[in-house]
């Protein structure tokens, strides 16, 4: 499919690399926080979870939300093909509702323990920076493509929205994830709109009261208008530890404990259950 001329894949490419290039940069030069680990192995696991995902979800899924957009505006289906409203209005409000509901499957992932055991493996990573916007499970990739099929089948917005929302959708989660200093008026500025560095990374607290705040990925107004959002970490950018408690070693380096971790902790609680009633 193309937009603008140009070939989809190559937009998103284009875009892909731009701003991790820009991001990775950025952070070399204005680092926020010094690293607890060597990039060597973090990144090696990170982009290995990227390669593994895009062929899971190409295996799994025939058609991605782009081209299912297309066939529900052929059905007739979803919200913007009852109602007609201008392309530009129609582009804003989509977006906008499928941002709304990525924050509130965000939320989801860390109150439903089933799908914690997956997301989890994006919050052990012990440094955060622009690699670990892309670090997710498999299994949870394929739970949010499919959430995410179902959205565009009930919103019915224009391929060109689903297009758009997805390349803001991962340029802003490399943004926001980065370990990049912004000057503090440029911080405020920027997300009195849109999630910035130092606001996502106090979702990414050991505290977790901290962890359970900053959702989003894109627009910052979802946080406050459900009152999930904190301004600034306990103990400060530079005091803050970056991870889970339970996980302050090097295992999360490793791919293939990565992509473990959520059978080995269902394995553990499985094991706990069968103690507890022994014990009966």
């Amino acid at each position: 499919m193309e937009f603008f001329g140009l070939d989809e894949g190559a937009i998103r490419l284009s875009v892909f690399a731009g701003i991790f290039a820009t991001m990775a940069l950025a952070e070399t030069l204005f680092a926020r926080k010094t690293r607890t680990q060597k990039r060597t192995s973090r990144w090696f696991t990170n982009w290995a979870l990227v390669v593994i995902d895009t062929a899971v979800l190409r295996i799994i899924f025939p058609v991605l939300a782009v081209g299912v957009s297309v066939y529900a505006q052929q059905k007739g289906w979803g919200l913007f093909n009852v109602i007609a409203l201008p392309t530009w209005l129609e582009i804003m409000i989509a977006i906008a509702l499928l941002d709304m509901a990525v924050w509130a499957q965000h939320v989801a992932t860390h109150k439903i323990p089933l799908l914690w055991r997956f997301h989890k493996v994006h919050h052990v990573d012990r440094d955060i920076d622009v690699t670990t916007g892309v670090r997710f499970h498999p299994v949870e990739i394929v739970l949010s493509m499919a959430y995410k099929l179902v959205l565009v089948l009930a919103i019915g917005p224009a391929a060109l929205a689903v297009f758009l929302f997805e390349v803001i959708l991962n340029a802003s989660a490399m943004f926001n994830h980065s370990n990049v200093k912004l000057p503090n008026g440029m911080d405020r500025a920027l997300r009195a709109i849109m999630v910035t560095p130092d606001m996502h990374r106090v979702h990414h607290s050991i505290i977790m009261r901290e962890t359970d705040s900053n959702y989003g990925f894109f627009l910052s107004f979802w946080d406050r208008l459900f009152h999930t959002y904190i301004a600034q970490p306990e103990k400060g950018h530079d005091g803050m530890v970056i991870g889970l408690e339970e996980h302050q070693d090097d295992a999360p380096s490793s791919l293939i404990w990565s992509l473990m971790l959520p059978f080995k902790d269902s394995a553990a609680a499985n094991e706990a259950v069968l103690a507890q009633e022994k014990t009966q």
